[in-house]
């Protein structure tokens, strides 16, 4: 049922990510923001210390731990299940420490090759996000003669990797990676094609919110894009659009409660 659906709410602890970056980089404001996500009904809070918009440049392992390890030890100390949101097996495995539940890896394991025998080696479930290249080159790899199928088949591969490297079925989770090496209209497939990702077998979390194709979609006349603040509305529609498909386990979004909404209109209206 719609009802079980996961509501992670988003928690940026950095300078430069494309919706909301540098309104939460202090750790009090931060742990502030996550506080109110739970209030307003997220289920699971990610932490990120690391922009992955594209063009981003990589902060150093010790700025993004600084950024992170405050804030999930704070979150977690309240009672909040947390996720970090990282591509670093060194930032893993002391978020985990720290009491963080998850690892949400945009990368899917390529970026580090330590990050999936370190996840194995702790209690964590993994989230991998399909993933070509890192944000300063992801936009010259958005070829994928196949269509869907490409990014199924290469999802399918970090699965096999995870697997192989000890981090058991039932703590996976799978992400097609919405705007990540992806045109417009390749988003647009990948979530009219859900189900294929859903086939691999494992939980599939989607993150839609506020990027970039649908700014696009919503521009004004002249084609200048509707802004990150100004994109929840259609955030919200592609969740509802969403819902009720097989193996859809979570929803990865910025506005909480207006999700919240969407989730309840939907559920009173199903039964």
């Amino acid at each position: 049922m719609a009802g079980s659906v996961v509501v992670m709410g988003v928690v940026n602890v950095t300078p430069d990510s494309f919706s909301d970056g540098g309104r939460w980089a202090d750790t009090n404001a931060a742990v502030a923001h996550g506080r109110q996500l739970l209030a307003d009904g997220a289920d699971l809070l990610d932490v990120g210390g690391e922009s992955t918009r594209p063009g981003a440049t990589r902060p150093l392992v010790s700025e993004e731990l600084d950024r992170v390890l405050p804030v999930i030890e704070a979150l977690v100390g309240e009672g909040a299940q947390v996720s970090v949101d990282t591509m670093r097996a060194e930032v893993a495995a002391a978020a985990v420490a720290a009491g963080a539940g998850f690892v949400n890896d945009v990368s899917g394991g390529l970026a580090d090759p330590d990050m999936l025998r370190t996840v194995a080696a702790t209690p964590a479930s993994y989230i991998a996000m399909h993933w070509r290249a890192h944000s300063d080159r992801m936009q010259d790899f958005t070829d994928y003669p196949g269509g869907v199928a490409d990014v199924v088949g290469e999802l399918r591969e970090r699965v096999a990797a995870a697997l192989a490297a000890g981090i058991t079925a039932d703590r996976l989770v799978v992400d097609p990676g919405i705007g990540f090496a992806k045109t417009g209209a390749t988003n647009w497939d990948l979530l009219r094609g859900l189900d294929e990702v859903a086939s691999l077998g494992h939980r599939v979390l989607v993150g839609v919110s506020r990027k970039s194709f649908l700014g696009a979609l919503l521009a004004d006349a002249d084609g200048t894009p509707r802004p990150p603040l100004g994109r929840d509305l259609a955030s919200h529609a592609v969740t509802l659009a969403l819902l009720g498909r097989p193996g859809l386990w979570g929803v990865r979004v910025h506005d909480v409660r207006g999700t919240r909404d969407v989730l309840s209109v939907w559920q009173h209206m199903h039964g």
